[in-house]
C-alpha cells in the first residue's frame, strides 16, 4: 500500500524512532505495541528501529550489525523480532544464535557472519548511537515522535497511548 490517494495526492505520514538494542528484554516487551502500532495506523506510521546498543549487553552492538545485514537481504524487520525473542538465548550463544536465526530464515548466514567480521555496517550502528546520545536517549527502548522523546527504559506503561495521542494529530485523525 503506498502513501497516496487516488488522485496522486500524499498522505500524511510521521516517523517513529525507536531506540532499540536486540538484547534488550524491555525491546522485547515492546514488540506488542509496536505492532498495535503498526495494526492500527499501517504505512501513515513509519517505524524505524535505531541502534542503541547498551555496554551492559556484550552481544547488543554485533546484533545491531547483524540487523543491518539483515536488512540488506530483505528481512530487517523478521530478523529483529526472532532476535528480540530471544533475547537471554542471545546473552549466552551471541554471535553463534545471529548467524542460526539468520539461518532460520533464510537469509545468507555466511554473508551476515562475513558482515560481522569484516564490520561493514559499523558506520550504520555508530551513527545511530551517536544520534540517539546528542537528542538524549540513555536506555532502550526510547521512542521519538514529533521531536518528543518517550523514555520506556523505565517503564512502558501509557507509552502506545501517548504515541497514539501525537500520531493522531500529526494524521489529523
Amino acid at each position: 500500500m503506498d502513501n497516496t490517494t487516488d488522485s496522486g495526492t500524499a498522505l500524511p505520514r510521521v516517523t517513529l524512532d525507536v531506540w532499540c538494542e536486540l538484547q534488550c528484554p524491555d525491546c522485547h516487551r515492546a514488540q506488542g505495541d509496536l505492532r498495535a502500532l503498526h495494526e492500527r495506523y499501517g504505512d501513515a506510521l513509519e517505524i524505524r528501529l535505531r541502534h542503541f546498543p547498551l555496554e551492559k549487553h556484550k552481544h547488543a552492538y554485533a546484533a545491531a550489525q547483524a540487523f543491518e545485514e539483515a536488512y540488506a537481504q530483505g528481512k530487517g524487520a523478521p530478523y529483529a523480532r526472532a532476535v528480540l525473542g530471544r533475547t537471554a538465548e542471545l546473552g549466552e550463544r551471541g554471535e553463534e544464535l545471529l548467524v542460526e536465526v539468520a539461518r532460520e530464515l533464510g537469509l545468507d548466514a555466511d554473508e551476515l557472519e562475513t558482515a560481522l567480521i569484516d564490520g561493514r555496517h559499523l558506520l550504520v550502528v555508530d551513527a545511530d548511537q551517536a544520534e540517539g546520545k546528542a537528542i538524549g536517549v540513555t536506555g532502550t527502548p526510547t521512542y521519538v515522535i514529533d521531536g518528543q522523546l518517550l523514555d520506556g527504559g523505565k517503564s512502558q506503561e501509557g507509552l502506545r497511548e501517548r504515541i497514539e495521542e501525537i500520531a493522531d494529530r500529526l494524521l489529523g485523525r
